[in-house]
Parts: C-alpha cells; sequence; structure tokens
C-alpha cells in the first residue's frame, strides 16, 4: 500500500510541475498581437485584392477581339481624277505605322505624350512621381502620368467612365500589351485608334480632315499640330482653337528639339508653317451621288466585309457647278439634274436642291415625262421613211374617250414633221402612233432600253407612263451616241485598300440602236426645237446640238433634256405631292433656264 502511494505521488509531481510551468508562461505583447494582426490584414487584403482583380479581369471582353473589332466595311468613294469625294462607314483612317509614316510624324508624338516611352514599362513610375508633385506645387491637375500604353488600353476599350474598375481594366490591358507587342507595334496601335475629329479614329483621318492630306504626305509643323491635339482633341483643335492649337505646337517642336529628333532650324521653318485647318469642304453636295453608288456597288457586289475604294466617274468640277445653279433657279419647287456622257458615263448627279433637308433623290424617281417622251414615236416614223419636212396634219384627235388637246389649244393644220416636233404639237404623234402601232413605239422605248416600264395605252405617247430622270436621259443618249446602245454606269473600278482590284467595268460592244439616217433626221428634229420658234429657245446657247422640253398634265413635271459635244443633260423640275406648278412653268422655262446656265 505505501509503495503504491509513493508510486503514485511520483507520477503525478510532475505533471502538477508541468501546469504550474504552463500558468507562468507570459502572455504576446500588444505589438505582437498588432503585428500579427497587421500580417493577417495585409494576407486577407491581398486575397480581397487578388479576387477583385480576378473578377474585373473575368468582366473583361476577349482581348483579341478587342484588337480585331467588327465594323461595316468601310468604303472610300473616288471620282474621275482618283481624287476622294467622301466615304461610308468610315469610322477609322488609313492604317499607319511607324514605318509607313515620315518619322518625325511618331516622333512627334512620343515627344509631347511620352518622352521615355521606348526606356519605361507598361506604366512610368517617374513620370507618375514627376506629375504627382507637378500638380501639388500648382494646385491642381496641370499634368497625367499616362504612359502612351496606358492610352492605348484606355482607347481601345473606348470607355471614358471614371471608375476604379476601368482603371484596374486599362493597367491589366496596358501589361497585356507590353507583354504582347513591341513597342513600336503599341505606338501603332494607338496612332490608328485615337479619337481626334469627328467619332473617326486615327492620326490618318484627323489629317485628311484638318489638312486635306494623308498622315504619310504630313509636314513636321502638321504633325506638330495633330500631336498637339492629343491632350484634348477639341479644346486643342486647329480647326476650332487654332490659336490654343498652334500654342501648343510650338511647345511640341521644342520638346522634339530637345530630344533629338529634329534639328533647331526644321522646328524654326515648321513653327512658320504653323496655321489653322480649313474646315472640309461640304460633302453633301456629293450625297445624291454617293447613295446612289453604294446601290450600285451592293448590286455589283451583294454583300461585302472588306474595306475599299470605289473609282467613279463623276466630274466633281462639274457637279459642284450644277449643285450651284440649281437651288436658286428653282425657287419654291424641287428640281434635279443628271448628266452623262454619250457613252453612259455619269458625271453629275444632283437628286435635289437641298441634301440636308431632303435625301430623296429625284434622279432615280419616276414620274410622268410629258412631251419629252415624243422622240420615241417621231424614231418609229423616220425608221419608217418619213422625213422631217414631211408634211403631217395636226388637228382635233380622239380615241374613245381619250382625246387630249394641245398644250395652247392651238391647232396648225398642214406642217411638217419638224415644225410638229419643234412646237411639241400632241396630235401629231397619236396619228403616227395610230398609222404605226402602239406595240411599234413600245418596241422602240425598249431597244432605248425603258420599254418593259411603260403601259400599253395611247396617252403613253404622250408621256403619261412614268419614268426617271436617268432613263429619260439615257433614251437621248442612244440618239446622241450616234445610235448606239447606252448603259449608264457610275463604277469603273473598285480595289481594296491595298490596289487589289476587286472589280473593273469592261464594257461589252454596243449594238447599233439606231441607223445612221435616222440619227441624222432625229439630231435635227432636236436642233429645231432649241432654234427660234421651239419650246426649247430658252436652252440655246454656243455649243449646244439640241433639245427636247416636256410637262406633263396641270404642270406637275417640267423636263428638259439637252446635249452638247461631250455630255448629255436631264432636268427636272416639280413638287414631290405631285402639286401642280404654276401654269407658266413648263419645261421650256425653268429646266431650259437651267440647262442654259449650266452650259454656260
Amino acid at each position: 500500500m505505501l509503495k503504491y502511494l509513493l508510486c503514485k505521488e511520483e507520477t503525478e509531481l510532475p505533471r502538477r510541475k508541468n501546469i504550474d510551468i504552463e500558468q507562468e508562461k507570459p502572455k504576446p505583447s500588444l505589438k505582437r498581437r498588432l503585428f500579427i494582426w497587421f500580417i493577417n490584414l495585409v494576407l486577407l487584403s491581398g486575397v480581397a485584392l487578388c479576387g477583385y482583380v480576378s473578377v474585373i479581369y473575368l468582366r473583361m471582353p476577349s482581348l483579341d477581339s478587342i484588337l480585331h473589332e467588327t465594323r461595316p466595311a468601310a468604303v472610300v468613294f473616288l471620282d474621275m481624277n482618283g481624287n476622294e469625294i467622301r466615304s461610308a462607314n468610315r469610322i477609322m483612317g488609313t492604317p499607319v505605322s511607324t514605318e509607313t509614316l515620315p518619322p518625325y510624324v511618331w516622333q512627334a508624338i512620343v515627344a509631347i505624350e511620352d518622352k521615355r516611352f521606348f526606356q519605361h514599362g507598361p506604366i512610368d513610375i517617374r513620370g507618375i512621381t514627376r506629375a504627382l508633385f507637378s500638380n501639388l506645387a500648382s494646385g491642381r491637375i496641370a499634368s497625367g502620368g499616362s504612359t502612351i500604353t496606358q492610352q492605348t488600353a484606355k482607347n481601345i476599350f473606348l470607355s471614358r467612365e471614371k471608375k476604379i474598375s476601368r482603371k484596374v481594366q486599362e493597367l491589366i490591358l496596358s501589361y497585356w500589351l507590353e507583354n504582347r507587342f513591341s513597342k513600336n507595334q503599341i505606338l501603332d496601335l494607338y496612332m490608328n485608334r485615337v479619337s481626334l475629329v469627328g467619332g473617326m479614329r486615327g492620326i490618318d483621318a484627323a489629317s485628311r480632315v484638318m489638312f486635306g492630306v494623308p498622315a504619310t504626305k504630313m509636314s513636321i509643323g502638321q504633325a506638330a499640330q495633330i500631336a498637339a491635339m492629343l491632350k484634348a482633341p477639341t479644346t486643342y483643335s486647329p480647326l476650332k482653337n487654332p490659336a490654343k492649337n498652334i500654342k501648343r505646337a510650338r511647345a511640341v517642336l521644342t520638346e522634339m528639339v530637345r530630344q533629338g529628333y529634329i534639328t533647331l532650324p526644321q522646328a524654326q521653318i515648321a513653327a512658320q508653317s504653323l496655321t489653322a485647318a480649313t474646315p472640309a469642304s461640304d460633302t453633301n453636295l456629293y450625297r445624291y451621288w454617293t447613295d446612289f453608288v453604294m446601290d450600285e456597288l451592293q448590286s455589283t457586289l451583294g454583300a461585302f466585309e472588306s474595306d475599299m475604294y470605289v473609282h467613279t466617274t463623276l466630274d466633281t468640277k462639274l457637279q459642284d457647278h450644277i449643285a450651284a445653279i440649281l437651288p436658286t433657279m428653282v425657287g419654291e419647287y424641287q428640281g434635279a439634274v443628271v448628266s452623262m456622257t454619250p457613252d453612259g458615263a455619269i458625271r453629275s448627279m444632283s437628286g435635289g436642291a437641298d441634301y440636308q433637308v431632303s435625301q430623296f433623290n429625284r434622279v432615280t424617281s419616276p414620274r410622268q415625262p410629258g412631251s419629252a417622251f415624243k422622240p420615241v414615236v417621231y424614231l418609229v416614223a423616220l425608221e419608217n421613211g418619213m422625213l422631217p419636212d414631211t408634211y403631217v396634219n395636226d388637228s382635233p384627235f380622239a380615241i374613245g374617250d381619250y382625246n387630249p388637246k394641245n398644250y395652247n389649244e392651238r391647232y396648225y393644220g398642214d406642217i411638217t414633221l419638224a415644225t410638229a416636233f419643234a412646237k411639241s404639237v400632241n396630235s401629231v404623234p397619236l396619228k403616227l402612233t395610230e398609222t404605226y402601232g402602239i406595240d411599234s413605239v413600245l418596241s422602240m422605248a425598249g431597244r432605248l432600253g425603258v420599254g418593259t416600264k411603260l403601259r400599253r395605252e395611247y396617252s403613253t405617247v404622250l408621256g403619261a407612263s412614268e419614268m426617271s430622270l436617268l432613263d429619260l436621259t439615257n433614251i437621248y443618249a442612244v440618239i446622241w451616241n450616234n445610235g448606239n446602245s447606252v448603259r449608264p454606269y457610275s463604277i469603273t473600278k473598285i480595289t481594296d485598300m491595298s490596289g487589289n482590284v476587286i472589280y473593273e467595268r469592261n464594257p461589252s460592244e454596243p449594238i447599233v440602236v439606231l441607223q445612221p439616217a435616222t440619227v441624222e433626221a432625229m439630231t435635227a428634229l432636236l436642233a429645231d426645237v432649241i432654234a427660234p420658234g421651239g419650246t426649247g429657245g430658252r436652252a440655246r446657247a454656243p455649243g449646244v446640238l439640241g433639245g427636247k422640253t416636256g410637262t406633263s398634265n396641270e404642270n406637275r413635271d417640267a423636263w428638259f433634256v439637252g446635249a452638247t459635244s461631250d455630255m448629255i443633260y436631264g432636268i427636272w423640275v416639280g413638287n414631290d405631292d405631285f402639286a401642280p406648278m404654276d401654269s407658266k412653268v413648263t419645261g421650256g422655262t425653268i429646266p431650259a433656264e437651267i440647262f442654259n446656265k449650266i452650259v454656260q
């Protein structure tokens, strides 16, 4: 028993000693506890930050899709001489790079926006520090520390939201850009994505709008002015605020000299060339045309996805001339003018007096041509052996209930075919149709390119079946093209942006529609119309070959189609709602006068 107690005591004593030792262990100090809490806070914050960044990253769009964004194919329209008229769906200028640009163009950008661009990484710690002290010293945000890489990231996202999440995305993308692309490639992205003018992106777009030249043709001074815009495109626009732009452009030139990109004499010469930008010409003058060509383009190619140049037949000098005349002549009415060469090349198209007021193209809109259709009937008569000096009888004529009168309700009795045509009497073409048959008239119209659109009735002879100004002018083009077939065309060639030909017009041999004797007699009749006593006398001018007037019922439409040695012009005047015009407005008044002003 005693042995047992002794053993028990021996075994319990150490345990009690351990307990005493644990109770005597000192507690962690306050500093230690704070340090542990700080470490835990840092770890938790790091985890939270990583989680936040991960969420932001997962919300980012595909980086590859950002770089290769889809957009409508841009179409650049060129005139007959290869000069740009305007563009459609164009949100970017022509792509440029450090390799294709004169060095001073991209050097101007680097000099003023990020002088250490080629030395630092995605962010410039030195630049941020410098900007911070500068802002503290001035008491305002006077400068920023964003690098070109960061600005490129911002431009790619095209977001101006002032949120922390967007800034985090910008930093992520900046590191991604620096890891994937070279500095030159990043600079290329920046130059092609920066938005400076009218929602269009890229320095090439800005150069074309501000100075009328592509970025590859900019001078040192122009490059400095474009670089000056980067800080605030509207504030430093050479178009809207030229004084501010020029002042900052001088700073750009100074930086270029300091950084060794150009010499002092080069900067001095460039500084003397700094000037306000000239507003671009009003491209609405060509909108009726480019809308028309766009429809032709889609008919030719169908759907298309690549950017392209469309070489057209437009003569911009003639278009500008006509666009200036038309609004001054039509007054309260609407008007339209189209011109084409004898082989069908459309040289101008004014579908209305003012595109901004109405985009409706009246050149392609069907209206009643009135007496302007009568040459079709007379061509049938000439083909059947009649001559300009053949006598016909002008007297009242009726077919059933259809008994149209002459315009002035006067009848001339026995007159020559030429006189009947010049005075545009109504009974003679009706009698000719009765003689040769309505089908002969419709067949002739078909040979001239408009037969399928006409009604088989006698009122068609006097122009009651609608046709467009373009179709009507095409009829006359066949006559003045020595009787050969004419198919109006607006596109000569289509290329991609690299100059590869996608489409090129390959005209077929024209078909002989009218024999030489018929053409000779018809051109003589058309010449008599503008001679004294003819309905088109007001169109007479040196070099004019002839023409024809037309007026529809109740003076709803007034027409004149005439020609010089190298051009056929079609003119229409009327109201869009088909309301009658003043009774004094006929094809021989306003339309003939417009023609006269155009050809003078």
